[in-house]
């Protein structure tokens, strides 16, 4: 499995890329070339062609929720190439339209645009793109300090109703060091997206964690979040988007946290099943 981070809020210095509040990854695992989120704009595709990676050749794209930090590229790469060969897969909530205080915040398309110019795989129900890489579906809560809080409205069947959050999903890789986890912001909980891949892939080793972790506070929260990452052991965690310094710096008290910005590229080996 390869992983390049294409859009993140930092950038690695000496890189010279372009960096925005937003998040995406290319992970390539076997012959599946991957497209994780979009980011904000389409600083995503100059960042690929700069590192040397062909979007016009990926194969699909998952998409973590439908917020237009990670879903706003969407728009640029389809005046830019043919998608409709390209399997997308996102919870079928993914493009409700989205509001909060800001105005709106959703996908730059609907449900039935979206099925237009892709081959479109929308599901609730964790979804194997290979035999070691699977889109996670909707997370349980399975943590009492992770309960859904709403974040702004979203429109479902002609209602405005307040939106928690269940497209927000995550993918995963089992790797030869146990599953690695790729997230967009964890809305539903990074410790409740970590007890969705162990159910998944049938383990209780993770290898490591890539992606928003959506922690901002030094809060009991984080307390009981950092007592259960540091619990896992794993030896790679990599929090980035939306997690703050004061987070990140709190975590590094119990873990080993890398840091992560556009030109990170990591590279494991996979396992099968």
């Amino acid at each position: 499995m390869k992983l390049q981070v294409l859009v993140d809020n930092n950038t690695f210095i000496d890189c010279y890329y372009l960096g925005e509040p937003g998040a995406s990854y290319y992970i390539e695992d076997g012959p599946a070339k991957i497209l994780f989120d979009t980011g904000y704009s389409d600083i995503f595709i100059k960042n690929a062609q700069d590192m040397g990676i062909d979007l016009g050749a990926i194969t699909h794209i998952v998409l973590s929720h439908g917020h237009n930090d990670h879903t706003g590229g969407l728009k640029a790469l389809a005046e830019r190439f043919d998608l409709s060969k390209i399997r997308l897969i996102a919870h079928p909530l993914c493009f409700a339209p989205k509001w909060a205080h800001e105005g709106y915040i959703g996908a730059p398309f609907d449900t039935a645009q979206i099925m237009e110019k892709f081959s479109g795989t929308l599901t609730r129900e964790p979804y194997w793109i290979t035999e070691n890489c699977c889109f996670l579906g909707e997370i349980p809560e399975s943590n009492d300090f992770e309960t859904r809080r709403k974040l702004g409205k979203m429109d479902v069947d002609g209602r405005r109703v307040d939106d928690f959050l269940l497209d927000d999903t995550a993918m995963a890789v089992r790797t030869g060091e146990g599953i690695f986890i790729i997230t967009g912001c964890s809305h539903s909980g990074i410790c409740n997206i970590v007890e969705q891949a162990k159910k998944v892939f049938h383990t209780e080793k993770i290898a490591g964690i890539i992606g928003g972790f959506h922690l901002f506070k030094t809060d009991g929260r984080l307390e009981r979040t950092i007592d259960y990452l540091s619990g896992l052991s794993a030896s790679h965690m990599y929090p980035c988007h939306c997690v703050s310094l004061k987070a990140k710096a709190e975590m590094m008290k119990r873990m080993d946290v890398e840091e992560v910005g556009v030109g990170l590229a990591l590279e494991m080996e996979t396992a099968g099943r």
